[in-house]
């Protein structure tokens, strides 16, 4: 087999060309781009081409595969076997070899490569996010310039309804106007107007995605369960992509960073905090649905009364439980094609009950037995039990 493994940089690929029947192999350096990708594997012709995530390898994927290459291993380059440690020298070279080495002794960790369209449905949502946190950022800059001054703005939501908004373009003065003294009224105007730019952006980026959701009927199939929405049916909908590409919910639960962390040795067996691997918006996405299904779905609500067991230092414990949950369960109704079916008991069972309160340690139990009721087993029958006036009367005797 004649197997390609390329070291991608941004201006610079070098591969390492082996073939494993005769044992032939060779280095070689081309630009990084995609006619010279195409030329050189016109050149080659591999049976087999090797190549780590990163940023190129969606464009790179697609044009190996237009040259018939027959099979394309992306490698995930946050897996243990593929992470340098305890190396005294490394280079492209020898990354390019390892890829090579790793690909045909059949030890390589792959991850999943989406199609073109998933790849840049996947960015959008990512640009939505990264455009929010924009906003938010112009907005406490907003604040901290009214608060140096000795002016606020009220707080939360109510700080840029549109009474709001206008009385802040009436203390904004055009930078090149304003004196020495009143220069923050000329930042304030143009964090105003950075503010109306981004709610600009993110007013057309969330009608695109609206559009591609509706479009799709995974994305309204998610949005069957109560308290999911939108961004998070789109997200799970474009990062599971092939729900047969995973083997259990286990699996899903890993690959979104939901499972503690292990460490096992011996009869020592560890879990720590969640492993955190994976998309991190989907994460967050996930936790803050999570709270929000928890208020308004009776099967997510009893699951998180059960993890948290009363114990307020549980909640964020039982919360992630949930998240995971919620997961698993979007994933198993994209695999079979299902919407959200509520268990047929939930109709007809009785509101959750509060959790029992959590028992102090080394306080005395203390049992009541009314009347009618049959005694613990600890407890000794009313014949045999002795009073006060029973036991001074044995006294005297």
């Amino acid at each position: 087999m004649k197997i390609l493994a390329m070291d991608v940089g941004k201006s610079k690929t070098v591969g390492y060309a082996v073939n494993t029947a005769t044992g032939e192999a060779a280095f070689e350096a081309v630009a990084t781009t995609p006619t010279v990708i195409r030329r050189w594997m016109q050149k080659r012709r591999p049976d087999r081409v090797v190549m780590e995530i990163g940023p190129l390898a969606g464009w790179i994927h697609d044009a190996v595969r237009a040259e018939g290459v027959r099979e394309v291993q992306v490698a995930n380059a946050n897996h243990e076997a593929w992470r340098w440690r305890n190396v005294r020298r490394k280079n492209d070279r020898l990354d390019a070899a390892k890829l090579a080495d790793l690909s045909a002794a059949g030890q390589l960790p792959t991850v999943h490569m989406p199609t073109a369209a998933v790849r840049q449905w996947r960015q959008l949502i990512a640009y939505r996010s990264k455009v929010v946190d924009r906003r938010t950022a112009i907005k406490n800059s907003i604040r901290a310039i009214l608060a140096a001054v000795g002016q606020t703005a009220p707080a939360g939501r109510a700080g840029w309804k549109k009474e709001t908004l206008k009385w802040m373009q009436g203390e904004a003065r055009p930078l090149e106007s304003v004196g020495a003294e009143d220069l923050w009224r000329g930042q304030l105007g143009l964090e105003l107007k950075a503010l109306d730019g981004v709610n600009e952006q993110i007013e057309a980026v969330e009608k695109k995605l609206a559009a591609l959701g509706q479009a799709d009927s995974r994305v309204r199939r998610l949005q069957t369960i109560p308290g999911v929405g939108p961004r998070l049916a789109e997200m799970m909908v474009a990062l599971v992509d092939r729900p047969g590409r995973f083997r259990s919910g286990r699996q899903v639960g890993s690959y979104l960073g939901l499972v503690p962390r292990q460490w096992q040795s011996g009869s020592s067996d560890r879990r720590g905090h969640i492993s955190r691997q994976g998309c991190r918006l989907a994460r967050k996405l996930l936790v803050e649905v999570a709270w929000v299904t928890v208020r308004y779905n009776p099967q997510f609500r009893r699951m998180y009364e059960r993890l948290h067991g009363g114990s307020p230092a549980r909640k964020k414990i039982a919360i992630v439980g949930v998240a995971r949950h919620l997961a698993v369960t979007m994933w198993a109704m994209l695999r079979d094609g299902t919407s959200w079916r509520p268990p047929a008991s939930d109709s007809e069972k009785a509101p959750c009950r509060p959790p029992a309160p959590p028992r102090a340690r080394g306080k005395t139990r203390t049992t009541t037995v009314r009347r009618g009721e049959a005694l613990p087993p600890h407890t000794p029958p009313p014949s045999q039990r002795k009073g006060k006036k029973d036991m001074m009367t044995t006294a005297k005797a």
